[in-house]
């Protein structure tokens, strides 16, 4: 830990140095280079994000959480969306004040001053009403939307750049943040209101938080709590990272101890310590709810199952608000459907324990998997490097392990955190002293920004060279991993531009209305084959499912054309 600390010191001062006075000379020159680095790290990734979000259309979850944040905002009611915390939501509903979109009678049961039930939909419907039916402009309230959320994404690169420069140097703070900025899978779900980036970032600013606690534990214990609970305030699925990181907070006291206290009383305080953190998480899950409706009503839209068993039991122990409970027993619900699943040309039933590594495997590039392999090796083989590991690779592997145990075989979005967590790993690898060290780090972080930059603006159907880039991902996976209705409004650029006049049958699988971007489409499904002339669109993730009529209707269609590599163009 010693030397953890001295190599770090010198990495730290210079950044305050950097900070705090004016540089002057070459000394002054060199420290001031780091900041640079990040700013131009950080700025390409704010480009790619924005750029990318003022492009897409609606995904699929996005409605929704538009819809619930301006009902928090303008309602103050804890109705829609249970199954997910109303933290991230809020963060989102900061965009959608600002667009300050029309709400119309509907959106209040049909009370002038909103004292009726509220609207009458569910929570799919109160998405469409409030982005299609209320005379608001989707395109830029989608984009306010999605600004806090990007906002954010950016503020977690400086964690992942500190946290890597505070055991390795600066060097390695660069070269992990650069393999944050530059990855697909942050970048494509950064630039989303949604609600995948913000839970894991904050999952792993709380762990940066455990690790500076290991010198100033009264300091930063209750702000990991902080952290953890907003984790927990935005996605359930973080749940699983709890027991890891309460016990890593005992970890961090116990190695602050001074040398001179006896090991009873290090434990008493290691307890205590851990017992903090778990208020101060418990503390801002309940401050998430009060600050939608300080009343705390819960008048849920949709049904919530009935939990027997130790998973009720497990929910009713959660020392939470009833929503927030509700909100477990309707996840535990979808877990006992039978999703339909694809991966490598399978379609199945159900779902693969392996699907989450298989599809990392397809959705990163090349040169990160490598560096990823190399920072765990670093991590275990180096004597000072040890220290680490509990820190990054105990929570990426119980946080993995516990989405693959989940029935819903959706895509890389439920494993953001490995991403996160590996880019401080990999950036570790430079604290390995070794000549070829820099140069090896260097020319895969450079492989991973020539790939990253290829793709753009298509970076949710990114895969990498070995599995043929983005344009073969539909053959292999499905759903947010490539088609997540984000392509509307450029399938409508490309009838336009391509196609004017001609029949289109559309089968889109998404949220947006394709209507409203002038797209006039039948649906193939709903007449007889032989009346199905002309253009047949079909989502990608919808081929990838493909059985019956739609299956037969693309058998005996010819592909001419693709667009946003997520929706394909069939001539019939």
């Amino acid at each position: 830990m010693m030397a953890l600390e001295q190599h770090a010191a010198p990495a730290s001062r210079a950044l305050a140095d950097a900070r705090g006075a004016r540089p002057s000379g070459p000394s002054g020159r060199r420290r001031l280079v780091p900041l640079l680095v990040v700013v131009l790290l950080l700025g390409q990734m704010a480009v790619a994000m924005v750029t990318t979000a003022v492009q897409q259309t609606p995904t699929i979850d996005e409605p929704v959480y538009v819809g619930t944040a301006a009902e928090y905002v303008h309602e103050h009611r804890l109705r829609h969306n249970p199954e997910h915390p109303p933290l991230g939501k809020l963060v989102i509903g900061i965009g959608v004040a600002l667009a300050d979109p029309r709400l119309g009678p509907s959106f209040s049961g049909g009370s002038p001053d909103g004292s009726a039930a509220g609207f009458p939909g569910d929570q799919g419907r109160l998405g469409r009403y409030v982005l299609y039916e209320s005379g608001n402009d989707p395109w830029r309230l989608m984009l306010f939307a999605r600004l806090p959320v990007i906002a954010l994404t950016l503020g977690f690169g400086l964690v992942v750049f500190a946290f890597a420069r505070e055991v390795a140097g600066a060097p390695a703070g660069l070269a992990a943040l650069g393999l944050y900025s530059f990855s697909p899978d942050v970048i494509a779900h950064g630039a989303l209101a949604t609600l995948d980036v913000p839970a894991a970032g904050f999952v792993l600013t709380s762990v940066w938080l455990l690790w500076r606690a290991r010198r100033r534990p009264r300091r930063y214990v209750p702000l990991a709590g902080a952290a953890l609970g907003a984790a927990l305030a935005t996605k359930m699925s973080t749940l699983a990272a709890v027991p890891v990181l309460v016990v890593l907070a005992g970890l961090s006291v116990w190695c602050a101890r001074p040398p001179s206290e006896s090991r009873r009383r290090v434990l008493v305080r290691a307890v205590a310590g851990a017992g903090v953190m778990a208020l101060a998480a418990v503390a801002v899950v309940w401050v998430s709810y009060l600050v939608v409706d300080p009343r705390l009503r819960w008048a849920p839209q949709q049904h919530v199952p009935t939990v027997h068993g130790l998973r009720g039991l497990l929910v009713e122990l959660l020392p939470f608000p009833q929503a927030y409970r509700d909100g477990m027993r309707i996840q535990f619900g979808f877990e006992n459907h039978p999703w339909q699943g694809f991966l490598f040309g399978r379609l199945y039933t159900g779902s693969l324990w392996y699907y989450l590594p298989a599809a990392l495997l397809v959705k990163t590039p090349l040169g990160m998997l490598a560096l990823w392999a190399a920072g765990a090796g670093a991590l275990v083989a180096v004597r000072r490097l040890r220290p680490l590991a509990p820190y990054l690779l105990v929570p990426t592997a119980v946080l993995l392990a516990a989405a693959m145990l989940g029935s819903r075989d959706f895509g890389t979005r439920y494993a953001l955190f490995v991403p996160m967590f590996l880019a401080v790993a990999a950036g570790c690898v430079l604290a390995v002293r070794r000549r070829w060290a820099p140069l090896a780090v260097g020319a895969l972080v450079l492989c991973v920004a020539v790939s990253s930059l290829r793709t753009y603006p298509y970076y949710l159907p990114y895969s990498n060279e070995a599995f043929g880039g983005p344009a073969k991902t539909r053959l292999r996976l499905h759903d947010s991993n490539v088609d997540w209705g984000q392509d509307l409004g450029r399938l409508a650029d490309r009838l336009r531009e391509r196609y004017r006049g001609e029949r289109v049958w559309l089968v889109y699988k998404g949220s947006g209305v394709p209507s409203f971007y002038g797209i006039r489409a039948a649906d193939p499904r709903k007449v007889p084959l032989g009346e199905v002339r002309g253009l047949l669109v079909v989502s990608d993730s919808s081929a990838a499912k493909a059985t019956g009529r739609l299956a037969r209707l693309i058998d005996t269609s010819r592909p001419i054309d693709t667009v946003g590599h997520s929706i394909t163009i069939y001539r019939r």
